[in-house]
Parts: C-alpha cells; sequence; structure tokens
C-alpha cells in the first residue's frame, strides 16, 4: 500500500477542502493509505512542509493541493513559478514524488472551484510514480 502525505493549503478553503475531499476519494480508489496531513496558509508555504513529509518514514510520496486565483498584479504567477520549482527541488532532494495539485495561476476564483479535480490528479500522479520507481 502506497502511504501519502498531504499538503493542503488553507487559503481559498472553499475551494482546498473540496480538493482534499477529491484527494481523498482517489486515495482511497487507488488503496493509497493518507499516512498525514499538514495544513499551511498558502501555496507558498507548501515547500516546507512537502520537504518534511518528504523526509519521513513511512511516507511514499507527498501530494500537495492548493488553489492560486489571480488578483489585481502578477503576484500568482510569481507564486506559482516559485512554488514549482521549490517542489520539484524538495523531490529531488528527497527521492521522493512530490506532486503538484495546484490550480492556478490565472484563474478566477469560479474557474478554481471548476477544477477541484485537480487533488484527484496529484494523488493519481503519486501512486503512479511511487509504482514506476519501485
Amino acid at each position: 500500500m502506497v502511504a501519502l502525505g498531504f499538503v493542503v493549503t488553507e487559503f481559498n478553503a472553499s475551494v482546498t477542502d473540496e480538493m482534499e475531499g477529491a484527494a481523498r476519494d482517489a486515495a482511497a480508489e487507488r488503496g493509497a493509505d493518507v499516512a498525514d496531513v499538514l495544513r499551511v496558509p498558502g501555496v507558498y508555504d507548501s515547500p516546507l512542509a512537502a520537504d518534511r513529509l518528504a523526509r519521513r518514514d513511512g511516507v511514499d510520496a507527498v501530494v500537495v493541493v492548493g488553489a492560486i486565483v489571480t488578483g489585481d498584479t502578477a503576484h500568482d504567477r510569481v507564486i506559482g513559478d516559485a512554488t514549482a520549482q521549490a517542489l520539484t527541488d524538495v523531490s529531488l532532494d528527497r527521492d521522493t514524488p512530490v506532486t503538484f495539485g495546484v490550480s492556478g495561476p490565472g484563474q478566477s476564483g469560479a474557474e478554481a472551484r471548476e477544477r477541484v479535480g485537480k487533488g484527484a490528479e496529484a494523488v493519481n500522479a503519486a501512486v503512479d510514480m511511487v509504482e514506476v520507481l519501485a
């Protein structure tokens, strides 16, 4: 059984709570165990939490769930780019799959609500990667 660590962002919780639910459903469908969940303020805060989970014995992969909504500036793109790179670095440094179940940037709140399935996609990618690398 694949053991997953979840990092779930609290910013845009009306969306990320549903994303987490979709992720949990996907984990159950794949026969994976959600070993631990860390909740962080926002997407930008997720790499440190992902790194902590990736270092834990008993966590085979980390799933990051969040939503980045467009504001009045390019801030959403800066957050998305920095976070994606940092999570890639965690995955490579820890030799542990870290999947990016983050919708956005460049989306409205309504579009974010339409993309709650990103949580399930991230779980499926995590389980697939554990199987590929086994």
